[in-house]
């Protein structure tokens, strides 16, 4: 049985996963230099967003889908980062800096919502 509360998170996390394949120039931008193959992080971290979102789904691997959902927010905050620098270097607009800003605090709100979904029972 699938709980209602894992429909939200399963869903945010298959678009997202999703959206590395249809649109993978936006992510591949948002990869910090130091990564050697910005495409391969897009599509990694893209095929495991979508299994970690159908894994929410299965009471079987919920709890590890959750735990890696987690460690895939955790890996991608140096992509979150590197945004916003790369925003402020480029002289973007208040505006846009200001939601970078609050994407950031976005990662461990996520992390809580799939560990109380999935986890924490």
């Amino acid at each position: 049985m699938i709980p209602k509360a894992a429909i939200g998170p399963a869903l945010l996390f298959f678009i997202a996963g999703v959206l590395h394949f249809v649109m993978p120039g936006f992510f591949d931008r948002i990869v910090p230099p130091w990564v050697p193959n910005a495409r391969l992080a897009t599509y990694v971290s893209g095929v495991f967003e979508i299994l970690g979102a159908i894994g929410l789904l299965i009471p079987a691997t919920r709890v590890a889908a959750a735990w890696g959902l987690i460690a895939l927010l955790v890996a991608v905050l140096p992509a979150n980062i590197h945004m916003l620098n790369e925003a402020r270097v480029a002289h973007a607009s208040v505006g846009y800096i200001a939601g970078l800003w609050l994407r950031l605090p976005l990662q461990p709100l996520l992390m809580w919502w799939v560990w109380r979904v999935a986890i924490r029972r």
